[in-house]
């Protein structure tokens, strides 16, 4: 990856750029977010959200976001819904039990993108609408210890995971398929923090 340094940089030439982008998932936590951020730093000229329904957003930055609603068993029929755009962002499936681990992975990589970047990351902090009482303890605890030490390689914040993948649709790299694990997440989601918080 280019020097993070430079992150500021990056962003304001990759705005010149007029980009668009979709993204797949944002009814989910990391989807949510994902969305959030990428509109907190206005990137991209034109956002679509895929998904399987329409979702109501009541916020005024909402509300140029285009949505397609798409039946992902019959995507073949919906291809124009992903044409036109020059980044997509992946937020299916984030947990291993829902996502199928390593599968989506291998399937991604065969579509033959000029890029892909596939994030891993550890235990994510977040408040989710489903209940899941053991994520929650450890999400509690991790919180806890988060302060106090480093434990960067047990979990990130959904904040921070969202702005390393905006961040890395803007950081040059030669590489076709990238796997950036948590650490790396962290590395590149605390990049000018403070300028885009």
């Amino acid at each position: 990856m280019a020097e993070l340094e430079n992150i500021q940089n990056l962003r304001e030439n990759f705005k010149k750029q007029n980009k668009s982008c979709f993204i797949l998932g944002v009814s989910g936590a990391t989807g949510k977010e994902l969305l959030k951020e990428i509109l907190k730093q206005q990137l991209f000229s034109n956002v679509t959200i895929i998904g399987r329904r329409k979702l109501t957003f009541e916020e005024v930055a909402y509300q140029n976001v285009n949505q397609q609603v798409v039946d992902f068993e019959k995507l073949d029929e919906y291809s124009a819904a992903f044409q036109g755009h020059d980044v997509g962002f992946c937020c299916l499936g984030t947990t291993k039990a829902k996502g199928g681990a390593g599968e989506a992975e291998v399937k991604i990589e065969e579509l033959n993108f000029d890029r892909c970047t596939i994030f891993k990351p550890a235990l994510i902090l977040c408040d989710r609408e489903e209940s899941r009482p053991l994520e929650w303890c450890a999400r509690k605890i991790l919180g806890c210890l988060s302060h106090v030490m480093s434990i960067t390689a047990l979990s990130v914040p959904i904040a921070t995971l969202a702005r390393a993948m905006v961040n890395s649709a803007v950081i040059p790299s030669n590489e076709k398929v990238e796997l950036l694990e948590n650490k790396d997440i962290h590395m590149i989601g605390n990049q000018d923090e403070t300028k885009t918080s």
